[in-house]
């Protein structure tokens, strides 16, 4: 698996992950609820996913396998990781892990001590697992009652090693 720079002509692809890995594994967030899908899917576009790609203070990554996209990151140079979402075909593989950790890294090398994002129920002990802590009250997107803002403290990413 090699997690790059994601570029424009990926938007077919990734908005199939984006739109699928909401659809399929956060019902939890969702309940099947259709206008909540509706509006939680409806600015995963082509149009909008090469927007996020050209965005100068950005960073999309995607993680890719045999041509094929598993997974879809950003990071802002603010260091706020705006999506992180893997196809419900590379789940429990690692595939999230190593996304965030190059998210972070990405974070790192743009000049931030931490990380901070806004968990789905889903996600939420994944990111916990990880290292992010909850940092405010559950606050709702898409007409879900379950966000959890939580950050992390980025420590030895992209730092030089102590000499000696």
């Amino acid at each position: 698996m090699q997690i790059r720079d994601a570029i424009p002509e990926d938007a077919p692809a990734a908005c199939i992950v984006l739109k699928r890995s909401i659809a399929e594994l956060c019902q939890a967030d969702h309940r099947n609820d259709p206008s909540i899908l509706a509006r939680w899917l409806g600015n995963k576009t082509h149009e909008n996913f090469c927007a996020w790609v050209k965005q100068t203070d950005n960073s999309v990554l995607v993680a890719v396998e045999n041509q094929e996209i598993l997974a879809v990151g950003s990071v802002t140079d603010g260091g706020t990781i705006g999506l992180n979402y893997v196809s419900p075909d590379a789940r429990f593989r690692g595939v999230s892990r190593a996304l965030l950790r190059s998210l972070e890294i990405r974070a790192a090398e743009r000049g931030n001590n931490r990380c901070n994002l806004t968990s789905t129920e889903t996600a939420r002990r994944f990111y916990l697992s990880n290292g992010y802590v909850e940092n405010g009250p559950p606050a709702g997107g898409f007409g879900t009652s379950s966000g959890y803002p939580m950050t992390k403290a980025l420590t030895n990413f992209g730092q030089p090693r102590p000499k000696g």
